[in-house]
């Protein structure tokens, strides 16, 4: 049966410890920890704290910029990504969220080259301490600052020609609920799958930001979770809110409403 977790970029303003409790309080038993707030808040400690309450990380977020469009060199970005596995090794985290850099003013065959020169470093750590690669591509529109993966049959193509069984993908449904070759794909797409994160928008991404709550949009998200448990996904549902919209709302209700909404969804789909 698929787990529903939350990522923290949805509670942003709150600091690490609350969000790790106040969703144990709601019955939640995983979390998708962002980076940022577990320093902030003290690895070692932050890893001591979710042991306590149990709860389960579904994935770390976030590493990578490997093209240099950050201003970074392919090496500091590489190095910042073993830490970050190595981070998500201590609290056991299910994945490392990945995304390759924007492809700037390279050609996508170079940066696919520099991409995969990082995988080459990359990898080996992730076998050393256990960490599952979540590579996650994006629509174009919102890709900007974030991926030069922005088509779901390109990022298969990618993961399939490492061929390394720790090389996953995420798939977020903010940025494919209106991609007419997702269901098409599915067969391919879900045995790579790490986690799937929850988004809705009321139209098309323009930027990363601008999602609304779950429901309130026009991403299928019965249709796509259904489709995704028919081809045998059964893995995490992560809630990933962010923007305007959310911004606005208050935390705890905007928490306990997605969570209801999503735990109705995800009854409906397995009762299927």
């Amino acid at each position: 049966m698929a787990v529903l977790s939350v990522s923290e970029v949805t509670t942003y303003r709150w600091p690490f410890e609350k969000d790790v409790r106040t969703y144990a309080n709601y019955g939640l038993s995983s979390i998708g920890v962002w980076r940022q707030k577990l320093t902030d808040y003290g690895e070692e400690k932050g890893g001591e704290l979710l042991a306590e309450v149990g709860m389960n990380v579904s994935h770390l977020y976030f590493a990578g910029g490997f093209t240099g469009y950050d201003g970074r060199s392919l090496q500091d970005s590489i190095d910042d990504a073993q830490q970050a596995i190595w981070s998500a090794s201590l609290i056991q985290a299910d994945c490392l969220t990945l995304y390759t850099g924007s492809r700037g003013g390279h050609t996508y065959n170079h940066a696919l080259r520099l991409f995969q020169l990082a995988l080459d470093q990359i990898l080996p750590s992730a076998e050393q301490h256990g960490v599952a690669i979540a590579l996650e591509p994006m629509d174009a529109r919102a890709a900007t600052d974030w991926t030069f993966l922005t088509d779901l049959e390109q990022t298969l193509e990618v993961v399939d020609r490492r061929s390394h069984p720790l090389l996953k993908m995420a798939l977020d449904t903010y940025h494919w609920g209106s991609d007419e070759k997702l269901y098409a794909l599915l067969p391919d797409l879900v045995q790579h799958l790490a986690i799937v994160h929850l988004g809705d928008c009321t139209f098309a991404p323009s930027r990363d930001r601008e999602r609304c709550l779950l429901g309130a949009g026009n991403v299928p998200l019965q249709s796509m979770i259904a489709a995704l448990s028919e081809h045998g996904y059964d893995a995490t549902y992560d809630i990933r809110l962010m923007g305007e919209d959310i911004e606005v709302a208050d935390d705890e209700l905007m928490l306990r409403d997605s969570c209801q909404y999503a735990e109705r969804l995800l009854r409906t789909c397995d009762s299927v």
